[in-house]
């Protein structure tokens, strides 16, 4: 368990430093000091209950808050750079804690897993479908190449490896876990892709990073999960039946 907090901590720490660098470059120190608390915030869960978890939140929003009060560059900018500040906070180390509470739940691992095949088959079958028989765009403003044909094929994609799930490693999901986890779960994937997409394009760059070459950064590889994570854990938590 420790084990799997550390590495989303890393991912936490990576993914706030390459948001620092395209949405506020000229902070470099405070974003060395917002990955450092981002990644502390994720191994919350170890030691501390959800009521105390939002608590820190809420202490590291008004600590940074004040510091951008009494470290001012441009007043012009200022409520700019915080509401930057925030969004880094709840887009990437408040969400990825979810994984971290999913897998503190029942059957954690099993529902890791179901986001995995939810995203990974969901991408790849988005993928080829929209290669094929791609003609209608789905959102040219945000994401150019994507089309309506790849994400209904996405969906389908999830909806399979869900399946998989079933009939492999998870047997306690029922037909309804399965269809519902797939298309909603699906959906906030996809719809994650497209928010950091658009965080690219209004920041002006092609990737969130080079660390995977070819690839871009961790936030390229994370974006699906981002969305998915809580959406997962709450359904686990709240309706799940097994």
């Amino acid at each position: 368990m420790a084990l799997f907090a550390c590495l989303v901590s890393v991912f936490a720490f990576i993914g706030m430093r390459e948001f620092y660098r395209m949405a506020l470059p000229e902070r470099s120190g405070e974003g060395w000091l917002a990955a450092a608390c981002g990644a502390a915030l994720t191994l919350a869960p170890l030691f501390a209950g959800e009521l105390l978890s939002r608590a820190i939140i809420a202490t590291m929003f008004l600590a940074f808050s004040l510091l951008f009060l009494f470290r001012i560059r441009e007043i012009a900018a200022a409520a700019h750079e915080v509401a930057l500040v925030a969004l880094s906070f709840l887009y990437i180390p408040f969400l990825l804690m979810h994984l971290v509470w999913l897998r503190q739940s029942a059957h954690g691992i099993e529902w890791l897993f179901v986001i995995m095949l939810i995203v990974m088959t969901g991408d790849s079958a988005a993928y080829y479908t929209g290669s094929a028989f791609g003609k209608h765009r789905l959102y040219p403003l945000v994401s150019p190449k994507k089309s309506i044909e790849g994400a209904l094929g996405g969906l389908l994609g999830s909806i399979a490896g869900v399946l998989l799930a079933r009939f492999t490693f998870f047997p306690l999901l029922t037909i309804t876990d399965v269809l519902l986890t797939a298309v909603f779960i699906g959906i906030l994937g996809q719809a994650g892709d497209l928010f950091e997409s658009m965080l690219k394009r209004s920041f002006g760059v092609k990737d969130s990073g080079g660390i995977f070459p070819g690839h871009g950064g961790v936030l390229d590889r994370l974006d699906s999960i981002l969305f998915a994570a809580p959406a997962t854990y709450y359904y686990a938590i709240y309706f799940f039946k097994g």
